[in-house]
């Protein structure tokens, strides 16, 4: 089954157009979805949770359309942490978790605490006086804590630390270890969706430049140097994205419509999104 499915997903602002948005996402894997500010990324999950309007388009989350009555019983299997955490100034963690408790029928006081201590959150600190990094922590510790089948994660890992991060990041691959669990992170760190993803979204001004296994595409594509000779040498539907120097260029190629005399480099994702952005034009 399909955790998510979406088609022509449209929603336009003035100055920008999420443009005919199409995918399907197969349970139990994890989507990065990634894109410079302003590319359509919370609009994207806000859209998928049907928070906002859409002008086109269908959705189903978890075989179930997002519009039709029934969603709102979903809504019980969808965890969802936004770029900024919304509770009450006051409130505390200890108060979270009892609000949590009258929202969603398979509240886990427990496991809430067992995340508390984990993150080292402090249960009696009101909600403005924890740091950005807290704030996180805290609405991810509720996200996972609900009985959740799906997460929508934007810029989750934002304002952590790099060993919070990790930390953060092996909680979500253990969430998926069972097969209907399903994850969607938004991250401008790329270097964290390459950890754990199995797909990678790319948007770039509200569209889908891709939607693609995360293995497939560091297969497929390398960077190769090479001078302005070489460079008029390679088909051009072998090159995905070219930045050129005063001392030659790097292009990013598909390895297998290259000739085999050229050396080609290890590449990661980050340099695959940059370079693709490029070619879109940035």
């Amino acid at each position: 089954m399909n955790a998510i499915e979406c088609h022509d997903l449209t929603k336009a602002y003035r100055g920008f157009t999420l443009d005919h948005l199409t995918f399907s996402l197969p349970a139990g894997c994890i989507l990065g979805l990634v894109g410079e500010n302003g590319a359509g990324k919370s609009t994207t999950l806000k859209l998928l949770m049907n928070a906002i309007s859409r002008d086109e388009g269908q959705v189903s989350l978890l075989g179930v359309d997002n519009q039709s009555p029934e969603f709102l019983q979903t809504k019980q299997d969808i965890g969802v942490v936004l770029d900024e955490a919304c509770l009450p100034e006051v409130i505390t963690p200890r108060e979270t978790g009892k609000l949590m408790a009258l929202t969603y029928t398979r509240w886990d006081q427990g496991l809430y605490e067992q995340y508390l201590a984990r993150f080292a959150l402090p249960k009696d600190k009101k909600f403005k006086e924890l740091s950005r990094g807290m704030k996180m922590k805290l609405a991810i510790a509720a996200a996972l804590s609900h009985g959740a089948k799906l997460l929508l994660l934007d810029e989750a890992t934002s304002g952590l630390d790099p060993m919070v991060r990790d930390e953060v990041l092996d909680v979500f691959n253990d969430f998926t270890r069972q097969a209907d669990h399903t994850v969607v992170l938004s991250s401008h760190i790329v270097s964290d969706l390459e950890k754990i993803c199995d797909y990678i979204a790319f948007l770039h001004r509200g569209k889908l430049v891709l939607f693609e296994e995360k293995d497939r595409l560091l297969e497929e594509y390398a960077i190769v140097k090479l001078d302005p000779q070489q460079l008029q040498e390679l088909n051009p539907a072998a090159i995905a994205g070219v930045k050129e120097g005063p001392y030659g260029a790097e292009a990013l190629v598909r390895r297998q419509q290259i000739p085999a005399q050229f050396v080609t480099e290890h590449t990661n994702l980050e340099d695959i999104i940059l370079f693709l952005a490029k070619g879109e034009g940035s």
